[in-house]
């Protein structure tokens, strides 16, 4: 397939609104809930695009500013771009603990709903594929790529133009017959498809989200400072997590919900139907603190493959649950777990494990606002 899109003729708009809806009902059986069909015009999301990079909210992810103008454009990534084919599939595990639960036991690590099934990235892309492949089954070859978190798209823009939902103040996608739980792909297309009409914004009033962020980082109502999110402190962030928000990050490991089980459309969220994402991998959900910082570099390896988690490294993972035991309650268990990697080979393992060592000793975590 060439890099640059070659438009079809447009001469019969039925034509293109049957496919659409052969589109949308193809997306179905393939198991996403809903297919939607922006415009290219991103104007208005590339202007707060660059004042949150001005502000440098995006933290150490250069990859957010590497692109240009490319992320707002996407006919720039993929020349002769008319048409964006968005899709959204639930993702909450049916069988896992309740959250509350795990984030009211800092004996346990927390892991964001999101990643306890199978890599969302491998599941996405495939089905996205499929659907493309249907596509050109019905209309011959066609200009298009697809997209599933892996390259510069400004996927919550694309789906909240597409009316698959619209922008929370916690700067996430909502629906009102789903909440946020669900994963965003996208096939750009030179197809001429109807688009489709935008969401209305249903936040009204509602602070939920940001007066329940551990770290303030929703410093106001669709402005996200990644520096200060859990989910990036975890995740991106290659380095060392600031001393002064380790101890807000309580006991989650991988990823953060706290915005998302705040938000009152979740009430009507759906557990998720493709399987990949129904099953909870290896206890994930019910795992203690002690017993995944006790994984060897090979173990996380094994158990992580075919995981989200497996993205960040061994060497993240533990500095991730050291700050988790540096958190946990007083005990032997937790000095002996943390004392068994006080000379951990890596200096970023080290170095969060002697805060956490110093942080139990003292007993300081007993007085934190939980």
């Amino acid at each position: 397939m060439n890099a640059a899109l070659t438009h079809p003729s447009v001469d019969d708009d039925a034509k293109w609104s049957a496919l659409a809806t052969r589109i949308a009902q193809w997306g179905r059986e393939l198991g996403f809930q809903e297919i939607g069909i922006a415009d290219t015009e991103l104007s208005e999301a590339e202007e707060h695009l660059h004042r949150w990079l001005a502000a440098g909210r995006h933290g150490a992810m250069a990859y957010m500013a590497r692109h240009g103008t490319a992320r707002a454009r996407p006919a720039e990534l993929v020349p002769g771009t008319i048409r964006v084919i968005t899709a959204r599939m639930n993702y909450w595990p049916a069988g896992a603990q309740a959250p509350e639960t795990i984030l009211d036991d800092f004996e346990r690590a927390y892991i964001a709903r999101y990643a306890l099934g199978r890599d969302y990235h491998k599941v996405l892309r495939t089905r996205l594929q499929q659907l493309a492949d249907r596509i050109t089954d019905e209309v011959g070859d066609f200009g298009y790529r697809v997209f599933t978190d892996t390259a510069p798209v400004l996927e919550v823009a694309l789906a909240a133009k597409a009316g698959l939902g619209w922008r929370g103040k916690h700067t996430l996608l909502l629906t009102r017959e789903m909440g946020s739980y669900f994963f965003l792909g996208e096939i750009y297309t030179n197809l001429p498809l109807p688009i489709t009409p935008p969401a209305k914004d249903h936040c009204g009033t509602c602070t939920a989200c940001i007066a329940a962020c551990p770290t303030g980082a929703i410093v106001a109502p669709y402005e996200l400072d990644a520096r200060r999110c859990i989910s990036y402190l975890t995740i991106e962030l290659p380095g060392v997590i600031p001393e002064h928000l380790r101890p807000l990050i309580g006991n989650r490991v991988y990823g953060c919900d706290d915005c998302q089980l705040a938000c009152p459309w979740n009430r009507f969220a759906q557990t998720a139907a493709e399987n990949d994402f129904r099953a909870v991998r290896h206890g994930l959900d019910r795992a203690t603190l002690v017993e995944l910082f006790a994984w060897s570099e090979g173990e996380f390896e094994t158990r992580m493959a075919g995981s989200a988690i497996r993205r960040i490294g061994y060497e993240r993972w533990s500095r991730n649950i050291a700050v988790g035991l540096g958190n946990a309650p007083a005990s032997a268990a937790v000095m002996a777990a943390l004392g068994r990697r006080a000379n951990d080979p890596s200096p970023l393992v080290r170095e969060h494990v002697a805060w956490a060592l110093a942080r139990q000793r003292s007993g300081s975590q007993e007085s934190d606002d939980r």
